[in-house]
């Protein structure tokens, strides 16, 4: 392989999917292929996703070296024609030193104060004018492994489902779990359809909380591997979920989601036109934003 654009981004699975605008951008300047280093199993992914060309282990870059002024060791970088990396602008030592490396790198905040978070990355990549919001397609061979995963619950009702995740990467981040009850409940009384469950490695508290309200009515789908979550979220109808990776990666999918928020976090809203954002109070279950959400979901459906 030749030069390759190189974008950094070794965080968490939703700011990595905040990225996919900006990463389209970046796609469409060059015909050099587009690796992402990142955390594998997240570049992986969205190289199964066809988002990016490739991709690298962000350790195994060797940035680390970047952030001592003095230091003998050198980054491990492919031969590249591009760097954008959202990692380290805040340490002036490893912005100078990147950009020895690599004169026209670009080095920026993952996020900034005030700002809605993918687009000031696509601002970051000078993108062009152009729409970088439409879903990602999601192949055959992802759906299949979905299929697989959901098969494997033992639960074999018909569609339409929907699909709810009642975990994120932070406690603070989750809506009570007496509520999705309410709702999954709810939709399910009003609607008929039937509900999967996805408990992540990170969800087990959650999780937790929720079989205790919701009892045997939901069938779920535990741990399964990014690519099998990927297409297991293509087959849904609808979505519902916290301010989550998984959330990102539904909206993206361009499943009909409701996404819950925190008033104060709204800055990483989904750029996906599907996905409906719900700010709710995640510290109490309020009875109206249960029915509200409900009522967001069968608006999804009409």
């Amino acid at each position: 392989m030749g030069a390759v654009q190189l974008a950094v981004h070794p965080g968490a699975l939703g700011d990595v999917l905040l990225a996919v605008p900006a990463l389209r951008a970046l796609r469409a300047t060059s015909p050099a292929p587009l690796v992402l280093a990142a955390q594998p199993r997240i570049g992986a992914l969205l190289e199964a996703l066809g988002v990016v060309d490739g991709h690298v282990a962000f350790d195994a870059l060797g940035l680390d070296a970047l952030f001592v002024e003095d230091g003998d060791s050198v980054p491990r970088l492919p031969a590249v024609e591009r760097v954008v990396c959202w990692f380290g602008a805040r340490d002036p030592s490893f912005v100078q030193r990147l950009t020895h490396c690599v004169p026209d790198a670009v080095v920026a905040p993952s996020a900034i104060a005030g700002a809605c978070v993918w687009e000031h990355l696509l601002h970051t990549v000078g993108a062009p004018a152009g729409s970088w919001c439409a879903p990602i397609p999601v192949s055959e061979s992802l759906r299949a492994q979905g299929a697989a995963a959901l098969a494997a619950t033992g639960f074999d009702g018909p569609p339409p489902f929907l699909f709810v995740h009642p975990g994120a990467g932070s406690a603070a981040k989750c809506w009570p779990a007496e509520a999705f009850a309410r709702t999954i409940a709810t939709v399910a009384a009003r609607t008929r359809m039937n509900a999967y469950v996805h408990q992540g490695p990170a969800d087990e508290a959650a999780a937790e909380a929720l079989r205790r309200h919701i009892g045997r009515g939901v069938a779920w789908l535990v741990d399964p591997s990014l690519a099998a979550l990927a297409g297991a979220l293509a087959r849904a109808t609808v979505f519902v979920g916290n301010d989550s990776g998984v959330s990102h990666l539904a909206a993206a999918l361009g499943i009909p989601s409701v996404i819950l928020f925190d008033a104060g976090n709204l800055a990483w809203r989904p750029w996906a036109t599907q996905a409906m954002v719900r700010t709710v109070s995640l510290a109490r279950v309020d009875d109206a934003e249960v029915e509200a959400v409900v009522a967001d979901v069968r608006g999804l459906l009409a």
